[in-house]
């Protein structure tokens, strides 16, 4: 995979790119002052707006995946012992106890702020400029700004905008209910200007005519949400904003051009989507490039999070013991576990299977982890449950056998070390209202194994791995929630039944297919998208689509429709007139 995404070979931003991205009090910065773009190097300006993607943005747990997910039944980050405490930010977004000095609020909405900067600036620089590719170039850098601003509204109802060509034109608040038929009008518009992928050197990273295309599905599946969030009822099926139709048979269409165009299909081993090596994913629509370079650091976190800290991919690294998911999302699964998208075994090369089961003695350790020469130990991937077992460290190494291999023993949590490592089902909160765990009971929560650790940087927290923003399994959960929506239930199922389908297990269960189901109703449906996506970032807007997100759960109790939007933080209202707070904080 290029590095660069623009073809260049080191990419060095101008000194006007630079005091725009190195700030650090953002919500004076915007609102305050745009530096000139005269001087900018138009290509700089466009890498760094893709560079925010990463960042921490999209890539970190504590970016938009915190808002999308923590606040979820997929996903939650309890207090452990003496850890994750953070003066309870984390389970703030659990609990529903968020306000608008929300630390994590606070660093998601700036993370977003940045994006939409940083398109603004490339926006502004590249139209004054006259490089080639201006058309292609100008065209992707409204695509990133379009789709920072929607993922903007969706969380926080209102997003800045200021004309990237008039440095003196004023803040102005671009409103979800009014923006949302805006923006699909804009994508559209650029749509000609746009490269297919894989033509004019592009590829996953760059916003394509396919990343077009998947946005205004997902921005059309939304859209009713969007105009009106906290309402009793949504219209699904309203007319669309351009041409004929509603908005779900404008998801059906643009899905098709997605699902009908050859460069993708549906990955048998599911979890290749969430490999280290993933960028020759055939699913791959839009993705997070997470190459080290030196305009941003990649991230770990979707790996890191979940895995206990005496779990060891490498003798240098470790998990960190903090999310897991709820016991509603674990027995969603019920009649399911065999689905090739809930768990997969690890086979080394010499037929060795690890099964987490207490029947492995040792697994062989010729993989090595790049560049230090050290074994990888490779732990089974998807929802981890019950006693899980690992290697030791013996003086900075893995203990061995006496013939090279890597001795597997079942293992106990590192900060209570007589507690054993079995991650249960149950959470058992001694207060039901509050995601604490004591120090005997920190092995608490399924874990999520989906996305593979990458032990290549010697550190925990940076990754090789592609963030999959828009793929082809999403794409086809899009089109089958328009069908059913539409009242085509029969197309719908038929959606559903080709994921399943096409999923395959391990040798180990002789490449067995996912199985089909009957029937479909909208409760079905809403777990079939959880099984597809789950960990992706969607959880949130489809629990608000199917009626699920006020409902109380673990450690969460029903809510008012006020949270399903999030508070514009107090800095920011401190910081800026223009602004106005959310109703209901």
């Amino acid at each position: 995979m290029k590095i660069s995404f623009l073809n260049l070979n080191t990419i060095i931003l101008s000194a006007a790119a630079l005091a725009l991205v190195g700030c650090t009090n953002l919500d004076e910065k915007l609102l305050d002052e745009v530096p000139s773009t005269e001087n900018a190097d138009p290509e700089a300006s466009l890498a760094a707006a893709y560079g925010q993607l990463g960042d921490g943005t999209f890539v970190d747990h504590g970016g938009v995946f915190a808002l999308q997910e923590y606040s979820t039944d997929e996903a939650i980050l309890p207090t452990r012992g003496s850890d994750w405490g953070d003066g309870g930010k984390w389970r703030a977004m659990h609990e529903f106890t968020w306000d608008a000095n929300s630390d994590v609020v606070k660093n998601t909405w700036n993370q977003l702020n940045f994006g939409i900067t940083k398109s603004l600036f490339a926006i502004g620089s590249i139209n004054k400029s006259n490089i080639n590719n201006k058309a292609l170039f100008l065209a992707e850098a409204k695509g990133l700004l379009a789709y920072y601003t929607y993922t903007t509204i969706d969380l926080f109802g209102q997003a800045p905008y200021r004309n990237p060509d008039n440095l003196n034109a004023p803040i102005e608040i671009r409103k979800a209910e009014t923006t949302i038929d805006a923006l699909i009008t804009e994508v559209e518009g650029i749509i000609p200007n746009l490269a297919d992928l894989k033509t004019q050197n592009t590829h996953a990273g760059r916003f394509t005519k396919q990343a077009a295309y998947a946005l205004l599905a997902d921005m059309y599946l939304n859209r009713a949400v969007i105009k009106n969030k906290t309402a009793g009822t949504f219209n699904f099926t309203e007319q669309a904003v351009n041409g004929s139709g509603t908005d779900m048979d404008k998801v059906i269409q643009y899905s098709n051009m997605l699902i009908n165009n050859p460069l993708f299909s549906l990955e048998s081993n599911y979890f290749h989507n969430f490999d280290i090596n993933n960028d020759n994913s055939k699913e791959m629509i839009f993705s997070i490039v997470q190459k080290k370079n030196s305009n941003r650091n990649a991230d770990n976190d979707l790996a890191y999070m979940s895995m206990e800290r005496i779990q060891k991919p490498s003798p240098d690294n470790r998990g960190t013991n903090a999310s897991c998911i709820t016991p509603e999302f674990y027995y969603s699964w019920n009649g399911n576990f065999d689905d090739p998208r809930f768990h997969r075994y690890y086979q080394y090369d010499d037929g060795t299977w690890f099964r987490n089961n207490g029947t492995d003695v040792s697994v062989p350790s010729t993989s090595k982890v790049g560049g230090t020469g050290k074994p990888w130990f490779h732990f089974n991937r998807g929802l981890q449950v019950g006693q899980q077992y690992g290697p030791k460290i013996v003086n900075g190494n893995f203990d061995m056998t006496a013939d090279g291999r890597i001795k597997v023993y079942k293992l106990f949590t590192e900060k209570n070390t007589t507690l054993a490592a079995d991650f249960t089902p149950e959470l058992n909160f001694d207060n039901p209202s509050e995601a604490v765990f004591t120090q005997a009971q920190i092995n608490r929560g399924v874990r999520n194994f989906k996305f593979e650790f990458d032990p290549g940087y010697g550190n925990n927290g940076t990754s090789g791995m592609d963030v999959p923003l828009y793929r082809l399994g999403g794409i086809y959960m899009m089109r089958a929630e328009a069908f059913f929506r539409s009242g085509n239930v029969a197309a719908a199922l038929a959606d559903v039944n080709k994921l399943r389908t096409s999923r395959t297990r391990e040798a180990l269960f002789n490449n067995a297919p996912g199985s089909a189901i009957a029937s479909l109703d909208a409760n079905t449906l809403f777990k079939e998208s959880g099984y597809e996506l789950y960990w992706e970032m969607y959880r949130r807007k489809a629990m608000i689509r199917f009626g699920k997100f006020d409902l109380a759960g673990t450690a969460k109790p029903a809510s008012q429709p006020y949270r399903r939007i999030f508070p514009i933080p107090q800095a920011t209202l401190d910081a800026s007139k223009e602004f106005s707070q959310n109703p209901g904080y």
